[in-house]
């Protein structure tokens, strides 16, 4: 996340942004993580039924994806402190909403489309936080430095995801059970008001790119957020979302196999655990070790772990499973958001960084949804397949982008 010197020449990242932006970016990337997970245990409760919890669940991350590019769009075009103060309020405001139709007599359409709202104004506080620091780092910092320092944060905010995506459903878990099945997400609109809103307003939040124009437009072409070196980066990030949601649900089964389905989150916890320790550790990999390397190397590790997952038949043998798909997943997840970085068209690294936090969105939801059918119409064994294909699908990414990446460098 840092580098050592701190010389007036050479300011750290730390330095830069100052110690309690990243306290305050942390804690405000916890109501994202809870409210999937939030939407689905009061929509079961208070509804009766896990189908409707599901796609309730589904419209949450539908909104996120479809409408979180245009947010970070609009951040790119006007900056992050408007946008995002705006959604602070708006997001709080219809989290509230949402559990009062939850508890109505409004029907299944209402609640679908007030899922779908609370999605779509979700503030992209992740994404949004890997673009600022870029930003940061690509417009005061030594050329030289950029490189190291860009992969050390990435590092960083790929461990603090993994960590706050644990921290959440627990904190879910916890809150539901203690108190009652609304107040995890009565806590996440609280949280969204404080801790986004300081993040919105933080003063790092006035900084915009150097590359934009007086007018705040960017320099490059919308057409070049579909070149292929960009579009195989978010294929590749995809399928890591394809690989958490095939992964929670299949081990979710394989637990209820075994009548203990409330502890798959704890198991899933050994490979999240993980992943983040891995993730951090990035940041010390030598320079020769280039990023096309890593891709191809640490998906192959994911696809190790998922071949394992398909042949468990105990506990303990999950578990081991799970601990190799944490070496994998975790310097994989850092490799392809350095990639995004690196391949951003100027000016534009919001709406890239969005795509690619969208991307893993849509695949979770959508894995999360055919394994689900799987395990239940096919049976567990079936269903364990599914995170071997997402992995496979990554790591075949990673072999089309050494071809799209043929310097050294990339």
């Amino acid at each position: 996340m840092t580098q050592t010197s701190t010389s007036p020449a050479s300011p750290s990242l730390l330095s830069l942004a100052g110690l309690p932006y990243f306290v305050i970016a942390f804690i405000a990337r916890l109501p994202f993580a809870m409210m999937v997970v939030g939407v689905l245990t009061v929509v079961v409760s208070a509804r009766g039924s896990l189908s409707l919890g599901g796609l309730t669940s589904a419209a949450v991350g539908l909104g996120t994806a479809i409408i979180g590019p245009l947010l970070g769009a609009a951040a790119d075009r006007f900056g992050q402190r408007p946008v995002l103060t705006g959604l602070a309020v708006l997001n709080a405001a219809l989290l509230a909403l949402f559990v009062f139709v939850v508890y109505s007599d409004a029907g299944e359409s209402l609640l679908l489309l007030s899922a779908f709202a609370v999605g779509a104004t979700a503030p992209q506080v992740a994404p949004m936080s890997r673009s600022r620091l870029v930003t940061l780092i690509d417009d005061r910092m030594p050329a030289e430095r950029r490189p190291k320092t860009t992969s050390a944060t990435m590092s960083y905010e790929s461990a603090a995801d993994e960590m706050v995506f644990v921290l959440g459903p627990f904190l879910v878990g916890i809150l539901a059970s203690l108190i009652a099945p609304w107040a995890p997400l009565a806590l996440a609109s609280g949280l969204i008001l404080v801790f986004v809103g300081a993040f919105a307003l933080h003063p790092t939040g006035r900084h915009v790119s150097a590359a934009r124009h007086a007018d705040g437009s960017a320099p490059s072409k919308v057409s070049e957020l579909f070149r292929p070196a960009l579009l195989v980066v978010v294929l590749g990030i995809f399928g890591v979302g394809l690989f958490f949601g095939a992964t929670l649900t299949s081990l979710t089964s394989f637990m209820a196999d075994r009548g203990d389905a409330e502890a798959a989150g704890l198991l899933y916890g050994v490979m999240g655990i993980g992943s983040a320790l891995l993730a951090l550790g990035v940041a010390w990999l030598p320079p020769r070790f280039s990023l096309r390397a890593r891709w191809i190397a640490f998906s192959s590790i994911l696809v190790l772990g998922a071949i394992l997952v398909v042949f468990t038949r105990s506990e303990g043998m999950m578990i081991l499973a799970l601990a190799v798909l944490g070496v994998g997943v975790g310097p994989t997840l850092v490799t392809l958001y350095s990639f995004g970085a690196a391949r951003s068209p100027l000016g534009r690294s919001a709406t890239v960084m969005t795509m690619l936090g969208s991307g893993i969105v849509v695949g979770q939801a959508l894995a999360s949804a055919v394994t689900g059918e799987i395990a239940e119409g096919v049976g567990t064994n079936a269903a364990l397949w599914m995170p071997l294909a997402a992995a496979l699908l990554v790591f075949a990414a990673g072999i089309a982008n050494r071809f799209l990446t043929p310097t050294p460098r990339w």
